[in-house]
């Protein structure tokens, strides 16, 4: 009831939409996604294709490769997200002096240090949020790495085929886990406009949802990514 208390009307409003777009955005896309031309649907027909093609590669090498490149992305990311929510959390515990110090402010609307501690806390769960998926992402990238370095060197398409496409279903949960893990920073952004307002708040997690499905859409690399995969769908028809 003080938390509630400590809100505005105006926070509720652009809290209750932060948290209807956090929630919502994943099965808009997937919704969105049986279709064509999002980036997040022709990655994982791309992908079906690569695992088939390393089954039938008699160097596997490079395929290790390319998966532990990514595997080490995702660490890097994991460690700053760590290191972003250690910075949270001690604003978070500082106390009196951390919501005097952020009071002093000008550009921080925060009117009390629940309404504070509040805001803060909602930049620590979507870092926490991300951190957990960067985890299970790099969980699932050592199991695809067994399963490249599984693969048999053959010849029979029947069985490359069927092999790269249990393969690709452990792989692209992998891979979206991390982009869900990356997703998670835009989100953590609109939550620190919060410190600036409800308004900013509102516009900020619009302007990252908006942003967000314009480069799933519309970017350069979405149309680039489409093509690969009109191409490869020409190949295998």
């Amino acid at each position: 009831m003080n938390f509630v208390r400590a809100l505005s009307s105006a926070d509720m409003a652009a809290l209750a939409l932060f948290a209807a777009v956090w929630l919502a955005y994943e099965p808009l896309l997937r919704t969105l996604a049986r279709g064509r031309g999002l980036i997040n649907t022709d990655m994982t027909i791309i992908r079906v294709a690569w695992m088939r093609t390393m089954t039938m590669r008699e160097n596997k090498l490079m395929d290790g490769q390319l998966l532990g490149h990514t595997l080490n992305s995702a660490s890097f990311f994991a460690s700053s997200n760590l290191i972003l929510i250690a910075g949270a959390a001690g604003v978070l515990f500082g106390g009196e002096g951390a919501f005097r110090s952020a009071s002093s402010l000008m550009v921080l609307k925060t009117s009390s240090r629940l309404l504070f501690e509040a805001q803060i806390s909602l930049v620590l769960l979507t870092l926490a949020r991300g951190l957990l998926e960067f985890i299970w992402a790099i969980r699932q990238m050592n199991y695809c790495l067994a399963v490249i370095g599984a693969a048999r060197d053959t010849a029979d398409k029947a069985f490359a085929t069927e092999y790269g496409e249990a393969a690709a279903r452990l792989l692209n949960p992998a891979l979206s886990s991390f982009n869900r893990g990356v997703r998670g920073y835009y989100f953590a952004l609109a939550a620190a406009a919060w410190l600036f307002g409800p308004i900013p708040f509102a516009l900020v997690t619009l302007a990252a949802v908006a942003l967000l499905f314009s480069r799933q859409r519309s970017s350069p690399a979405a149309a680039a990514i489409a093509d690969v995969r009109r191409l490869l769908d020409r190949d295998t028809s």
